[in-house]
């Protein structure tokens, strides 16, 4: 069995693991769902009026339902970005409880661990994805695209839950205790989510917000979502990172890969000899 074999297929036992874990802790999905559908109602229908009419240019009365469709690509991407924290639990907690020992005595390829935590928090985040597309659908949200651009910007958005669960898999490594790995987990997520058009349009942002937002792959994420549902509002967004959304978006995630995965890898081998 060559190396690129072994790799996928000790990564496939490490993933359904992984998954079994989810299945004996279900308290892990309901946390990964109950905290995006908070959002949802929040912006929907606490902030949904009062904003809706500057985010979306909808006259009064149409303008909640206006922006809530202008808001769900954003929630869809914020709930796979969050879900990265799993990613850092998960190896703080296999760290602590001495798994990572085990595996290491096993004849196995170090890279396969990490990869099998990738790949079971992307089964997570594909769940998470449908409760999300359902609790849109009863808020008001609609795909007006077509069910082939739909699936596109699915796939873009489950490209880029991958790759931040790399990042997530670096932090987690240097955590190295669960307490450390709660915080860890979530606190560059707020800047990232935040300072982009997930709630609000790029433009809106003044000064260097808006032109961190503007290059944020997390707006590119999210317009790009916007565009293949078809659930743009006003007018046509301009620079380069906008105007080519689904490139940058798509770079943006293989470029993350291309970094976080050599350094996961290193600090796992790190770890892994102490």
């Amino acid at each position: 069995m060559n190396t690129a074999t072994k790799v996928f297929s000790d990564g496939g036992v490490v993933t359904w693991r992984n998954l079994m874990n989810v299945r004996r802790n279900p308290e892990w999905l309901i946390g990964a769902t109950l905290m995006p559908i908070m959002f949802v109602l929040l912006f929907a229908y606490v902030f949904g009026e009062s904003i809706g009419m500057a985010v979306t240019g909808s006259a009064e009365g149409d303008a909640g339902a206006a922006y809530r469709e202008f808001l769900i690509a954003g929630i869809f991407a914020q709930t796979v970005a969050f879900n990265s924290s799993y990613t850092v639990i998960g190896f703080a907690s296999d760290l602590q409880k001495g798994i990572i020992d085990r595996f290491r005595s096993l004849p196995m390829s170090r890279l396969s661990v990490i990869l099998g935590r990738t790949t079971a928090d992307q089964a997570l985040s594909v769940i998470v994805l449908v409760v999300m597309t359902l609790a849109g659908l009863l808020v008001g949200w609609r795909i007006n695209g077509t069910l082939g651009e739909a699936a596109l910007a699915y796939l873009v958005i489950l490209l880029f839950a991958f790759a931040l669960s790399w990042v997530g898999a670096f932090i987690g490594l240097l955590a190295r205790s669960v307490e450390v790995a709660n915080s860890a987990g979530l606190i560059w997520m707020f800047p990232l989510t935040f300072v982009s058009s997930a709630f609000v349009p790029q433009e809106t942002l003044p000064g260097v917000l808006g032109t961190v937002a503007e290059w944020n792959p997390f707006t590119a994420v999210v317009n790009t979502a916007r565009e293949l549902f078809g659930n743009t509002h006003g007018p046509a967004l301009t620079g380069w990172p906008a105007e080519n959304a689904p490139l940058y978006a798509v770079l943006s995630c293989i470029a993350i890969i291309a970094i976080f995965a050599p350094l996961s890898a290193a600090r796992y081998r790190k770890v892994a000899t102490q």
